[in-house]
């Protein structure tokens, strides 16, 4: 049963011309979707009482709301993923034996109860094939003396076939940006006809609406000549795909903290 503020976005898409595209869009079934778009009257349903039954997961439960807890003073990229929740419950609790879905769904119910009151708004993106994106991220690691150290890195995404591909780097600049995006040109075996660059993210300078680009990285964007393009910091939306994709590498990669 869908919540009524998803129903009223079903009607209004509707009400605008947009048919089955509905459901891509708000990530919801065809049929239900359908369902809606013919209904006319919106009765409130009474809810019905549910009854709990045992499950597999019962007694890790307190364990991963701790995790959840605790991960709140951690940073935000580090955070636990539902998967790797149940990777550490494999791991290290003999007794466990709940599937990744049952993980899954669990972790969703705990994360949407503490965000119910919020509902976050998004544009659908289109990007062509050989366009990129680049934004630099940072996470904690382990070095070979044990220290834990913070350290950039740079992320390059391809948003029209979602790869992507990362660099680790001691600092954010231009010399930075440069050898890493060598390297996964190189690793890739090509170069991207535009790259849209997050925040000048260490390629150059912002002043005021204009960004200028270091003379170094100025050599290297004639010598490998792609275009590039800035994002507007006031507009959001143009920076979904980099930084989530930036945030993804964190939640996969970096948690617990790499050595």
């Amino acid at each position: 049963m869908l919540r009524m503020t998803q129903v009223e976005m079903i009607k209004e898409l509707q009400g605008k011309g947009l048919g089955v595209a509905i459901a891509e869009r708000l990530r919801i079934d065809r049929k239900t979707v359908s369902k809606y778009m013919a209904a006319e009257v919106f009765e409130e349903r009474r809810p019905t009482q549910k009854v709990d039954r045992p499950s597999k997961l019962d007694p890790f439960k307190p364990l991963i709301v701790q995790w959840l807890e605790e991960d709140r003073k951690s940073r935000y990229k580090q955070r636990h993923t539902a998967k790797r929740i149940h990777v550490r419950l494999t791991e290290e609790c003999p007794d466990y034996d709940a599937s990744y879905p049952l993980v899954q769904r669990y972790v969703k119910s705990l994360r949407e109860a503490r965000q119910e009151q919020y509902q976050e708004g998004t544009q659908e993106l289109v990007w062509h094939p050989g366009e990129a994106q680049a934004d630099f991220g940072e996470a904690d690691f382990f070095d070979a003396d044990g220290e834990r150290r913070t350290y950039k890195y740079l992320c390059l995404s391809f948003p029209h076939s979602n790869a992507a591909y990362t660099q680790l780097f001691g600092g954010e600049t231009a010399e930075c940006v440069s050898q890493g995006l060598q390297d996964i040109f190189h690793r890739i075996g090509g170069v991207p006809t535009r790259i849209v660059f997050d925040n000048a993210s260490g390629v150059g300078r912002r002043v005021s609406d204009q960004v200028r680009m270091t003379e170094f990285f100025l050599r290297f964007k004639a010598h490998y000549g792609f275009g590039v393009t800035f994002c507007n910091p006031a507009v959001t939306t143009r920076k979904a795909t980099s930084r989530t994709r930036s945030d993804t590498s964190d939640a996969t990669c970096s948690y617990p903290f790499p050595w």
